[in-house]
């Protein structure tokens, strides 16, 4: 079966290749983690993200934005002990302000995905790439969207994080037309 090139770096990322990238999500929950591992992958490899997801998960509380705007300084603390996620503050506390801000938007708008999913018309982009180097690193919708998320409180959100973002939660199908998931999804 062909694949994605990047989803051949190691069997993680080949199972979060073939079962997640790119497959449409509207799950506020999902929404929130992937906004936050994808803020959390910058200056790392996505298998390093993908190797801590786990720790992520029990550590954000399974990404419960009510709870995780709740944490205090003292569990920004514990946190930048656990070897199980990135411990970076800057990365730890913008999770928790992001909470926050997911608790705002949906208080808003209904949903983070009605929010975020506005900036493609509510329908995934169907990319027809031929090759790696043909994806680009943001597009017009994402620097909107990082604007957007900016403004609303977010932090870690910048244009090619909002694009890689895009491409995890099945906003645009960026697989390869060559790989055996460009039609599935």
């Amino acid at each position: 079966m062909k694949r994605c090139d990047w989803a051949l770096a190691s069997t993680a990322e080949t199972e979060y290749h073939d079962a997640e990238w790119g497959v449409p999500s509207w799950d506020d929950s999902h929404l929130f983690e992937m906004i936050t591992l994808e803020g959390a992958q910058a200056g790392l490899s996505w298998s390093t993200i993908l190797n801590k997801r786990q720790g992520y998960r029990r550590a954000f509380r399974e990404f419960d934005p009510a709870k995780v705007a709740r944490f205090t300084a003292a569990k920004v603390e514990k946190l930048l002990g656990d070897a199980s996620i990135v411990r970076h503050r800057g990365k730890i506390e913008s999770t928790i302000n992001n909470a926050k801000a997911v608790l705002a938007v949906q208080a808003e708008h209904g949903s983070l995905a009605d929010f975020v999913w506005q900036f493609v018309d509510g329908k995934p982009i169907k990319n027809r790439w031929r090759s790696m180097g043909d994806i680009p690193a943001e597009t017009d919708e994402s620097r909107a969207m990082s604007k957007a998320l900016k403004k609303a409180g977010f932090r870690f959100v910048g244009p090619t994080t909002c694009y890689a973002f895009m491409q995890a939660v099945g906003m645009v199908n960026d697989h390869l037309t060559s790989c055996f998931r460009h039609k599935q999804v």
